[in-house]
């Protein structure tokens, strides 16, 4: 649906200013997802972590001719065809407007809140309800007081029901958005203990929840659910209740059984007075939660019992994140498979174009037909069209019967299409394919995962799965610690503390990472060669790297005369001038730097001496920031270090940026974060101050390979150093010390987790094999394990070996697979 830039204005309550004319049909809130130029309106939003207004000169660059503004640009003559609408809020402008869109549809629509499924219920829905209605929903999990309005905003005039996400994370945010949805069904999905940090307790949370229900004509939930609800709430602050319950028989839909199977559940439920009977294809009791909320949601909107039994058997399971593997050939895959329509194929070609292009290495989409979405295969195909030529995408290879039909993606640079996954591998341009970036988007029909065991790169199955939504939130914890203005460095050595630089350098560059820091210069040069703009800073520069330094523009720590001399040396051989590099001080740590007393006089006089280089910045390192204990030393490095800096910045008009906070020294030494901190281990998730695990980066996964039975008295592995003492279940894993798994954990020392429940490492941990006791676990072979991650913490292991998370995280080796994921 499109407004004009005139109606715009009167629905949030703006006077424009400049330009009157254009349209709007995309609202836009972040700049590097920026599509459709022509016909976009931007809100520059203010954050505690950023401001929308640093982009409006980069935005109308690139064609954005309307601007929603909480203060028109200085330089106002720089923006002759923009159209500005100033408020006092760009946020509740955005909700406004959606608001607004909202009202001008008379169509059902279903708000989802609760601690969590959500986004089950959310898709699940979609699933069943699909195939009659055109039906339009939150793109993945956009639930928040921006994502709502951006969600809301899809609907249409082709629109039949919506179905959106509510999500709060502190108390007055669902006022809003319920104001938005206004829902005419409220699901609950539960009352949890998630997402309560910011509220005082559990009634708290659901009195803010009771907000959305509260505005809609029906709202459905658990009968134990409701009683709470009741509770808090008069009676009648519901219209109509639909309820499920295993055990209140009044409930409007009853569960009178639930008998799971090896892989699917069978559930008899009484519903109005009549029986009926659901086969689900699953297992735990989330989903089968998750699917009795969507039964009962389906029955109330017209569905027949036997429809419903027939779709819900064929559930798929919901894609809650999407993965960057390592390819083949040199490619890098992006796998978004079993989550295909046509806003999420945008968000997901938007993420493929965030991923640094090295080399002016292809884009490459392999996408199925996409089913289900009430638009002609015409005008489906139209705008995937404009998608792809918009996002950049330089090979479409189409699998499916419809968008094999399709003319209008012929307009692409390079198309291939095939029926079926299996003539496309029977092509051999699977083997043409090298040094791309290939998004791999498909419903679940056909069958994508074959796609993606074809194009990785390694077999291995131990992998290291990288969350790169955990990296970001963990560097917004910090971030919210740190006084506005302060740059941050991002410790990136050792392989992003194994997690691999790269795809965390990658991650951060996209949310404009002030400098990335690397241990040598190789480790540089390998950022550079895979896309890396960014500052980077080479701690410890070898002299022999001189040239490496240069050809890739890092920048070196400088921390002794001999270094400096030679790296002028360099510079001056070069015919460089003024060339960046960083001071080390040496204020207690006496490992590497300068001494703050006896060194500062010579060191500026041989600085000034010479135009080669010049300082960017000067810093030192905390001895033990991360304990009270030793406070008083603190105290006297930060006293060294300023005296040192100071003398160093008044030999200088330029400001040098000075630094000495580390990731604990940011949370406990506010007043000395200065102009730069350095965040290391805080950013993959680890809190150095009490060891506590703050969001999970790295997870370390393996499969059983193999379960024997022995006998008690019998040994396991090299050397007989563990007996079974009992008849026992060993099960074989391979991971092995060559994979990073410290022998040390070997003979009972430690443990994995095989579903769930702990495993002890039996015998001694050999090069590619590991030796667990299952005897308790009720486990099969093929079963995944987790050697640490979200529910092993990684500082469970670093204890049991009497060492630090670092020495854990960083000795995982090169040959296991890393899996980058964003949920």
């Amino acid at each position: 649906m499109t407004y004009d830039i005139e109606k715009v204005a009167q629905l949030i309550g703006a006077e424009p200013t400049g330009c009157r004319e254009g349209s709007i049909k995309f609202l836009l809130t972040d700049s590097r997802s920026l599509c459709f130029a022509e016909d976009t309106l931007f809100f520059a939003l203010k954050t505690k972590r950023g401001d929308g207004h640093r982009y409006l000169a980069e935005l109308y660059r690139r064609g954005v001719r309307a601007f929603c503004v909480e203060q028109l640009p200085d330089d106002m003559d720089n923006y002759p065809e923009a159209c500005f609408l100033k408020t006092d809020s760009t946020r509740k402008a955005l909700q406004q407007l959606a608001k607004a869109h909202r009202q001008a549809f008379q169509l059902p629509v279903v708000g989802i809140t609760g601690s969590n499924g959500k986004t089950t219920v959310k898709e699940w829905l979609y699933q069943l309800l699909a195939p009659e209605r055109n039906i339009t929903r939150s793109p993945r999990s956009y639930n928040s007081q921006i994502g709502v309005p951006l969600s809301v905003w899809l609907i249409d005039e082709d629109a039949q029901l919506g179905i959106f996400e509510a999500g709060i994370s502190q108390p007055g945010e669902m006022t809003a958005i319920a104001d938005i949805i206004k829902p005419t069904i409220a699901i609950l999905t539960n009352i949890g203990s998630a997402h309560q940090e910011n509220f005082r307790g559990k009634d708290e949370l659901l009195k803010e929840k009771n907000v959305l229900l509260e505005c809609a004509e029906t709202t459905v939930c658990s009968a134990e659910d409701l009683k709470e609800i009741e509770r808090l709430h008069p009676a009648d602050s519901i219209k109509t209740r639909l309820t499920w319950s295993t055990v209140d028989t009044a409930a409007t839909l009853y569960v009178e059984n639930i008998e799971k199977h090896q892989e699917q559940t069978t559930i008899v439920y009484r519903y109005k007075g009549s029986c009926g009977v659901l086969t689900l294809p699953f297992i735990d009791e989330a989903s089968i939660r998750n699917a009795i909320i969507c039964a009962l949601s389906c029955l109330h909107l017209g569905m027949d019992a036997d429809t419903l039994s027939k779709r819900i058997a064929k559930l798929e399971p919901v894609a809650m994140r999407l993965e960057v593997i390592e390819g083949r050939n040199g490619c890098t895959l992006i796998n978004d498979s079993y989550n295909s329509d046509i806003n999420s194929l945008n968000i997901a070609l938007d993420f493929m174009c965030r991923r640094t292009n090295p080399d002016n290495c292809r884009h490459t989409l392999i996408l199925s037909d996409i089913k289900q979405t009430g638009m002609t295969a015409e005008t489906l195909y139209d705008e995937v069209a404009s998608l792809c030529l918009k996002r950049g995408v330089d090979c479409l290879i189409g699998i499916g019967e419809d968008i094999s039909a399709s003319h209008a993606l012929t307009c692409l640079p390079e198309t291939h299409f095939f029926r079926n996954v299996y003539e496309f591998t029977q092509s051999h341009i699977a083997e043409r394919l090298r040094n791309e970036i290939i998004l791999i988007k498909g419903a679940r029909q056909f069958e994508f995962d074959q796609l993606t065991e074809l194009l990785s790169d390694k077999v291995h199955e131990t992998t290291l799965e990288v969350n790169l939504k955990a990296v970001v939130d963990n560097m917004n914890h910090y971030k919210a610690m740190m006084k506005p203005g302060v740059k941050l460095v991002f410790m990136i050595k050792a392989n992003g503390y194994g997690a691999g630089a790269v795809e965390i350098a990658k991650t951060l560059q996209n949310y404009h990472a002030d400098y990335l820091a690397v241990a040598v210069a190789d480790e540089g040069a390998t950022l550079r060669k895979n896309g890396i703009t960014s500052n980077i800073i080479v701690m410890n520069p070898e002299m022999s790297a001189m040239r490496t330094i240069f050809y890739h523009s890092l920048e070196p720590e400088i921390y002794s005369f001999r270094l400096l001399e030679a790296f002028i040396k360099a510079a001056e051989k070069e015919g460089i001038t003024n060339y960046p590099v960083h001071i080390k001080i040496d204020t207690g740590m006496h490992r590497l730097g300068f001494d703050p007393y006896n060194d500062m006089e010579r060191l500026i006089d041989r600085l000034k001496r010479q135009d080669a280089v010049k300082p960017r910045s000067v810093f030192s390192h905390f001895v033990g920031a991360d304990s009270g204990l030793f406070d008083d030393f603190s105290q006297s490095q930060f006293s060294k270090f300023t005296q040192a800096s100071d003398k160093l910045q008044s030999a200088y008009e330029h400001h040098i940026l000075r630094h000495i906070d580390n990731s604990a020294g940011i949370e406990r030494f506010e007043e000395r974060q200065m102009d730069m901190c350095r965040l290391g281990i805080g950013l993959y998730g680890i809190d150095p101050i009490d060891n506590a695990i703050i969001n999970t980066v790295s997870t370390l996964k393996t499969t059983i390979l193999q379960i024997r039975n022995v006998k008690k008295g019998d040994s396991i592995g090299y050397s007989r150093r563990t007996t079974t003492e009992r008849d026992s279940r060993i099960a074989a894993i391979p991971i092995g010390y060559a994979d990073g798994l410290n022998r040390r954990l070997g003979n009972r020392k430690g443990f994995c987790l095989v579903n769930g429940k702990r495993a002890y490492y039996m015998g001694n941990i050999c090069m590619d094999v590991a030796m667990i006791d299952v005897t308790d676990i009720d486990c099969k072979e093929g079963d995944p394990v987790e050697i640490f991650g979200d529910h092993l913490p990684v500082t469970v292991l670093s204890d049991l070996l009497d060492t630090i998370p670092y020495e854990v995280l960083t000795a995982v080796s090169d040959r296991v697979k890393r899996v980058y994921f964003r949920e």
